[in-house]
């Protein structure tokens, strides 16, 4: 009979021992219900309740407890580190955990695009980053800061390479910009600081890498057409070369501040600022935007033509007509103007 007792007795402890066991595994092994990687944004706000909000919403965790069980046990109150986590079907909850704690972010892929302003830099930059764009503009207004980075406020568009580029979610301002300066030296490799000779003979004077980069910005400016770019920029080169005015009508609605204006008209000619390129010979103090890969290489790689003038062509494709003379020139004009009026359009 005792024989019969102490069997059972271990038939309990077996099945409580099981029962432990398959809890702990269950615990271990807790994860996420999804089909595909998800995202937990975590920023300088968050507190392992608003964490948990977050993780619930998005990643479907099989058992929230155990989140708050690992949370615990791990502290991590203390060791929250901003950033942008992945989370996986495979993914326990215990490495979430974890890898808030050890800070094992997965980087975004960052998107620097071709903008008019600076203003419109910081907005684009900051929709994908932690940081906001006042944050942005206030470093970037700082004039100890651009002279680390070897620009002037005149300058600065030409920092920005726009590409594609892989960083850290909530990398800071300072290292984003760092990061720049270095994409921007990997850019002008020795094949391309190469090719400023060339285009300095043809252009009659040095052109210099900031040079380019502002030439570029006003193809850019120009057209968004890519096979006509390096036909612009061998006109203004070769009104460089001529000393002539570049009399190009975006420098002018840069100079107005006014991107609404699709017909610079005689008013707008007159106003007084070095990036009226109307009223001053050679090019501005600086670029008029971002310029695009494509724009920069245009110039590098420019065409070589005869061409003094140009206008864009009346059917508004984006395009042009390009001209030697004035007076081929003022036919092309005067078709583009009568279909401005055709349409309506009168600034």
């Amino acid at each position: 009979m005792a024989r019969k007792k102490s069997t059972g007795w271990m038939w309990v402890l077996l099945l409580i021992l099981v029962t432990a066991g398959a809890g702990v595994w269950w615990v271990y092994r807790s994860g996420f219900g999804i089909s595909e990687p998800v995202y937990i944004y975590i920023d300088m706000d968050d507190t392992v309740d608003s964490i948990a909000q977050k993780t619930e919403k998005v990643a479907k965790p099989e058992e929230m407890r155990v989140f708050h069980l690992y949370a615990g046990l791990l502290n991590l109150k203390d060791k929250i580190r901003t950033g942008r986590y992945e989370v996986t079907s495979d993914l326990t909850m215990l490495n979430f955990i974890r890898n808030i704690r050890n800070h094992n972010e997965k980087p975004i892929m960052l998107v620097v695009p071709s903008t008019r302003t600076i203003d419109q830099m910081a907005g684009k930059l900051a929709r994908q980053l932690m940081v906001d764009s006042v944050r942005i503009l206030q470093y970037l207004d700082n004039d100890t800061n651009l002279e680390a980075l070897g620009y002037t406020k005149e300058s600065l568009p030409g920092l920005f390479i726009p590409n594609t580029y892989e960083v850290y979610w909530d990398v800071s301002i300072s290292k984003l910009m760092e990061r720049m300066k270095k994409e921007n030296d990997a850019f002008w490799n020795t094949n391309r600081m190469g090719k400023l000779q060339e285009v300095s003979q043809y252009a009659g004077q040095e052109m210099t890498k900031e040079k380019v980069i502002t030439l570029a910005s006003i193809v850019d400016s120009e057209t968004a057409n890519n096979g006509e770019k390096p036909t612009i920029a061998a006109l203004y080169m070769n009104r460089l070369r001529k000393q002539m005015a570049l009399q190009s009508d975006p420098t002018v609605i840069y100079a107005v501040g006014d991107f609404t204006i699709r017909r610079v008209l005689h008013e707008h000619l007159k106003v007084e600022s070095p990036y009226n390129t109307y009223r001053n010979i050679g090019l501005p103090p600086g670029p008029i935007r971002v310029p695009s890969i494509a724009g920069i290489d245009a110039v590098l790689n420019h065409d070589r033509n005869d061409y003094i003038y140009m206008c864009a062509k009346e059917d508004f494709s984006g395009t042009h007509n390009y001209a030697v003379s004035y007076g081929e020139h003022q036919r092309n004009a005067t078709r583009y103007v009568k279909a401005l009026n055709e349409r309506g359009i009168k600034r």
